[in-house]
């Protein structure tokens, strides 16, 4: 299609006029027509039952446990597991004594980034960031901490500086490489519930299987080697960039490719019963729609999404409309241009499949839906395709807004809890009964913010001395032992909540999270961990709870490079976090601690 042109909708009669089939021609009469369309009709209606069925079989929608990825090759160069028990991104560190790396090790490896657009410090945010000490995720990179903005529209900017902030670190090369993995997360409003490196697994894993559903729907085509040196046959897309998922479409039109033009869910069709996708609420619906909140990739794919976005906010003057809307134009004009592509360079069979299982009511194509959906002008130059897809089931990202009634804290080893939830949801078919398969095999939840130290000598160095009245926790405990945020009804626990929507959930559930009852020994310990040559070359190698080669423990960085410990960034936020009434942080025994 050439630059500037349009892209309209295939199954528009004004566009195309889709010919009658020779053997339709053949029957003159309407007593001939009538069976044959009958018989057409019917047969149809079987293969298209046959397909809708095999495509659901693809996934279970109730499993007790998830698939561990049993082979994550995918068709792009994402940094891989070495086993069960290391961590993602890992690699032996290579000795160059040059270096200004600590111990001259050089980190060959690719990092995890987590960052965390934050302009000040509350309660919200240490609340994430407990969160993520807790499961020792990277330490968190704040962008745009101490900023003001003072712009235009009632988010005076923030909206534009947001977008701004985090593609300009991500296109920063000292700080990161093209091949790292980068998750980007809201400050206020969200938390880790398991590991980084289930986040992973699962992200390869939901990569791994959405790339083989646009193989299967998009075909190959030749494309250059890795190499460039020859070509080689390829899916014509693939994902590799996965954001969360919303029940609603907002704040786009209705009518625009994002709320139109975007894939249905791979979740049942009758996932919450008969109400399925038709509930004007949203609570009912399948997740299906962008949510900007939580985004996870290779550095170079993300960059490359938030390039746009920065062009549509500070060119086109969309930064008034939000973050949200932008990315979820970004995903919507994706989704149009592949399926309108699609549907342009079928055969005649193919067209004469869409027309009729369109008439049927059973296209999957969202284009072949009875609504008006604006089309896209095409500008020449525009990279449209990004490599975007969501996380529908909520494995890695569950969004809250129209979602809390999906979701139970359940401890699995008390089944008493399990004829409640059923009474509770009445249309609830069934719901896991143990957790995942992943989630068991890893290790126990407090084993991630590591043995700490136990020393109570100041001689020794240590940042917070061991305290036998604050650091007491379990010596063992299990995740059959601890409530997780489950999602009922795509059989799931996710590894973070993002509660966005209502706020109410922010007060209502943190006393519901693991780690609630052991916050403050939990940030102690962590903040106790190793500091020596060990911990630089630990840093180096990667391991279990080392990301990046710039270290630190109990803290947060900024996008200026500033380090900010978690007393300086979380004081006076102990009531609210930790809501264990032992006083102020470093003072809890009359001194400091």
């Amino acid at each position: 299609m050439a630059p500037g042109t349009t892209f309209d909708r295939i199954s528009d009669p004004n566009q195309t006029t889709y010919p009658t089939p020779a053997f339709l021609r053949m029957a003159r009469s309407r007593r001939s027509r009538t069976p044959i369309l009958i018989a057409i009709a019917g047969l149809l209606l079987l293969i298209l039952g046959w397909r809708s069925s095999v495509k659901l079989s693809t996934r279970p929608a109730f499993s007790t446990s998830y698939r561990l990825a049993a082979n994550t090759q995918t068709p792009y160069t994402a940094p891989q597991l070495h086993d069960e028990t290391e961590s993602p991104l890992l690699a032996p560190p290579t000795r160059d004594d040059n270096s200004t790396t600590p111990m001259g090790l050089q980190k060959t490896n690719p990092s995890f980034h987590l960052l965390v657009p934050a302009t000040e410090s509350n309660s919200k945010l240490c609340k994430t960031l407990l969160s993520t000490f807790a499961l020792a995720y990277p330490p968190p990179t704040l962008i745009n901490y101490g900023k003001k903005f003072d712009g235009d529209g009632g988010d005076k900017g923030t909206h534009t500086g947001k977008i701004r902030g985090v593609y300009d670190y991500l296109s920063d090369e000292k700080k990161v490489k093209d091949g790292d993995m980068v998750l980007v997360i809201d400050g206020y409003d969200v938390w880790f519930q398991l590991p980084p490196v289930l986040m992973i697994k699962r992200y390869q894993q939901l990569t791994y299987e959405a790339n083989n559903r646009l193989r299967r729907r998009y075909g190959t085509e030749l494309k250059p080697t890795e190499d460039k040196a020859g070509s080689e046959m390829g899916p014509k897309y693939a994902q590799t960039v996965v954001f969360g998922a919303d029940k609603l479409c907002w704040p786009n039109r209705s009518s625009d490719p994002a709320c139109a033009a975007i894939p249905y869910s791979t979740l049942p069709k009758d996932v919450y019963g008969p109400s399925t996708d038709t509930d004007p609420d949203g609570s009912h619906n399948r997740p299906r729609y962008l949510n900007s909140g939580t985004v996870m990739g290779p550095v170079k794919d993300v960059r490359a999404i938030y390039e746009v976005a920065v062009e549509k906010v500070e060119k086109e003057n969309r930064g008034t409309l939000g973050d949200q809307f932008v990315f979820a134009e970004i995903f919507g004009e994706q989704e149009y241009q592949r399926e309108t592509q699609r549907l342009s360079t079928q055969g005649a069979g193919g067209r004469w499949y869409e027309w009729l299982s369109n008439a049927l009511g059973a296209s999957d194509s969202p284009l072949a839906a009875n609504q008006t959906i604006n089309n896209m002008t095409v500008i020449p130059g525009r990279r449209y395709e990004f490599g975007i897809g969501l996380d529908y089931a909520s494995e890695m990202f569950q969004t809250v807004t129209h979602s809390a009634g999906d979701i139970s804290f359940l401890t699995y080893n008390d089944t008493t809890v399990f004829s409640e939830v059923m009474a509770q949801h009445s249309n609830l078919k069934a719901f896991p009964s143990v957790p995942p398969m992943d989630i068991q095999y890893a290790h126990g939840p407090l084993w991630y913010s590591s043995p700490g130290n136990h020393s109570s000598d100041p001689e020794d160095g240590i940042l917070l001395p061991h305290s036998d009245k604050l650091d007491n926790l379990p010596e063992r405990l299990d995740w059959f032992e601890v409530p997780l945020a489950t999602n009922l009804y795509a059989g799931t626990i996710p590894s973070l909540l993002h509660i966005n929507g209502d706020k109410s959930p922010l007060d209502d559930w943190w006393s519901s999270m693991w780690y609630h009852p052991y916050g403050r020994a939990l940030v102690r310990r962590f903040i106790r961990s190793t500091q020596t040559r060990q911990a630089a070359r630990a840093a180096a190698a990667g391991g279990q709870t080392w990301w990046d080669m710039r270290g630190g423990r109990g803290g947060v960085w900024t996008d200026t490079g500033s380090w900010m410990s978690w007393g300086e960034v979380c004081k006076k936020t102990e009531d609210a976090v930790f809501q264990d009434g032992k006083g102020k942080w470093g003072m809890e025994e009359g001194s400091r601690k």
